[in-house]
């Protein structure tokens, strides 16, 4: 008896292909953040801005939430997993000094709304990007409310204040607590890391799907384990270095980690063959 298959659509079939992944040296992310401190410098004002915005809204999350240790935990959390979401037009900008396009507020405006008004009907579309990000979103909730859980369950007292953290869990000598929260911190950032290392920029710059972009961005840490641990390292060590410089240094360090994040991308991943999206004019 003859089996009938339904036809295999274009969604279909992109999510089948993957790029491939291009081959790197170890010191290769040293010259990501290299591209992305130029990229910055051939667009202070506009690149600066993105990192001005965040260290006033850091800023303002610690001012109101000073005592209250899991609100502040959670959205410090939330910034460092969102943070490539947030750094979508950084990627756009990035791609516009690559073509030699111009790069002005028109094109953060654009970035932010009419490609999402124009695409948004489109299985591949740019709102592709808003389902990633939400994604992201759901796992900086998941540890929140995981590290919350652990925190509580075995500090030997309530933890209110981030001094509560600190004497309690951080200065501990006899709780291994927080050696457990640091490891299962890394247990959970590794694969949202993974999953997000390359798929921001992927779905900006071409025509494919979350699931496709999710692949790409682990087969290219798989590929390269090494060099790209180096790279998980240099993020999350300048991030914090932002952070604990009462967030005035994410002035320069979020757009130069976000233009060189389009960089890392563009050295890893050969999309020659994948179909490049269109801006908001309808242009390629």
């Amino acid at each position: 008896m003859t089996q009938h298959h339904p036809p295999q659509t274009d969604q279909t079939r992109s999510e089948r292909h993957l790029p491939l992944i291009l081959p790197i040296t170890m010191d290769q992310p040293l010259h990501w953040l290299a591209l992305g401190f130029k990229d910055m410098t051939r667009s202070p004002l506009l690149s600066m801005m993105h990192g001005l915005i965040l260290a006033i809204w850091g800023a303002l999350i610690t001012l109101l939430a000073h005592d209250r240790f899991w609100l502040l935990a959670g959205a410090l959390s939330g910034f460092l997993v969102i943070a490539p979401v947030l750094a979508t037009s950084l990627y756009a900008m990035s791609r516009a000094m690559e073509k030699g396009e111009k790069v002005d507020l028109g094109l953060l405006i654009d970035t932010w709304t009419h490609w999402q008004l124009k695409l948004r009907h489109e299985p591949d579309s740019y709102w592709s990007l808003i389902r990633f990000g939400i994604l992201l979103s759901l796992a900086g909730t998941g540890w929140v409310i995981t590290s919350a859980a652990l925190i509580t369950w075995l500090a030997p007292a309530p933890i209110h204040t981030p001094i509560d953290f600190i004497r309690l869990v951080v200065l501990s000598k006899d709780n291994p607590l927080f050696e457990i929260w640091l490891g299962l911190g890394a247990m959970m950032a590794a694969p949202v890391f993974a999953s997000s290392v390359v798929s921001m920029p992927m779905l900006l710059d071409r025509r494919v799907t979350v699931l496709q972009a999710v692949l790409t961005s682990w087969n290219a840490l798989l590929t390269h384990p090494i060099p790209m641990a180096l790279w998980a390292f240099l993020l999350m060590g300048f991030c914090l270095l932002g952070i604990f410089s009462l967030f005035l240094g994410l002035i320069l360090i979020v757009p130069m980690l976000g233009h060189g994040s389009w960089h890392a991308y563009r050295a890893l991943v050969d999309v020659s063959e994948l179909q490049e999206r269109l801006n908001a004019q309808g242009e390629r």
